[in-house]
């Protein structure tokens, strides 16, 4: 009997219209898994303009039971998030309108990838034209350093007067540096929202990320205080890069990063794999 973990499943990268030039574009990107990566249509209709970009990997590494034991491995997500987003660049890099799918969306086999495509068609269609000539930019806003989000208050409040005790001296200095970092946090609060405000209005959507903290905000200094995507018209990117960066200049205390453009990830919504018959 054929171990199941033995085969190859499908795993699917993106949408695109399905014309002859994305096929020639499709045909020199490798996947995950090093197979050439290509397009398949929906089953109903071969000619379809719409197409999936898939590629075969292991069952070994995909099938559900090992995708979730995958999901702790750090390394294995790592290597997994680089190679899914590499064929997702390529493809943009090509010129197609890409509408990227969610990490690891997997099928048994390519009919099966065939029916999926056919049920969703007028949805991929429509979502597709909606971001035809549209790119994702990342906003990070940060607050510096020495400026931190304010403390609850411990203090009685008091102030430093002559014959004042050590300790209530002590207080008094915290009170007045707990007010200084909190004055300079609202500055950053009302820079950000005024920010959020301009990058909003050259964006044709916004998506609110969750400020990342800890390892996941990486190396930059500072607390991140916005972590939001914008969905931009292509031939507005440097625009919009100079308006935001334009709108933090002068304000102390903030630091803004505009990273991009990328394939509209945050855009495209995630549809979940067909269950298995």
């Amino acid at each position: 009997m054929t171990d199941p973990t033995d085969q190859d499943v499908v795993y699917v990268y993106a949408v695109l219209r399905g014309t002859p030039e994305a096929a020639a574009a499709v045909a020199d990107v490798r996947g995950i898994a090093g197979d050439r990566i290509h397009l398949v249509t929906p089953a109903s209709d071969p000619t379809s303009r719409l197409a999936f970009a898939v590629g075969h990997v292991p069952a070994a590494d995909y099938a559900e039971a090992p995708l979730q034991a995958h999901l702790d491995d750090l390394d294995w997500m790592e290597s997994t998030v680089r190679s899914h987003h590499a064929v997702v660049a390529a493809l943009v890099a090509s010129g197609a309108a890409v509408l990227p799918l969610r990490l690891a969306t997997v099928y048994p086999d390519e009919d099966r990838a065939r029916q999926a495509l056919d049920i969703r068609r007028a949805y991929f269609q429509s979502l597709l034209h909606r971001l035809t000539g549209h790119v994702e930019l990342g906003v990070r806003i940060y607050a510096a350093p020495d400026i931190t989000p304010p403390e609850p208050d411990t203090d009685d409040g008091g102030e430093t007067h002559t014959g004042l005790g050590v300790g209530r001296a002590y207080l008094s200095i915290r009170r007045r540096r707990q007010r200084r970092n909190e004055e300079a946090w609202r500055t950053v609060a009302q820079a950000a929202a005024h920010l959020t405000q301009t990058a909003g209005a050259l964006a044709v959507d916004r998506v609110a990320h969750t400020p990342q903290r800890g390892s996941l905000a990486g190396a930059a200094p500072g607390t991140n205080v916005g972590n939001d995507a914008y969905l931009v018209p292509a031939d507005r990117v440097d625009a919009f890069r100079a308006a935001v960066l334009a709108a933090a200049e002068g304000i102390p205390g903030l630091r803004v990063e505009v990273t991009g453009p990328w394939a509209p990830y945050s855009f495209a919504l995630q549809p979940e794999p067909e269950p298995a018959a």
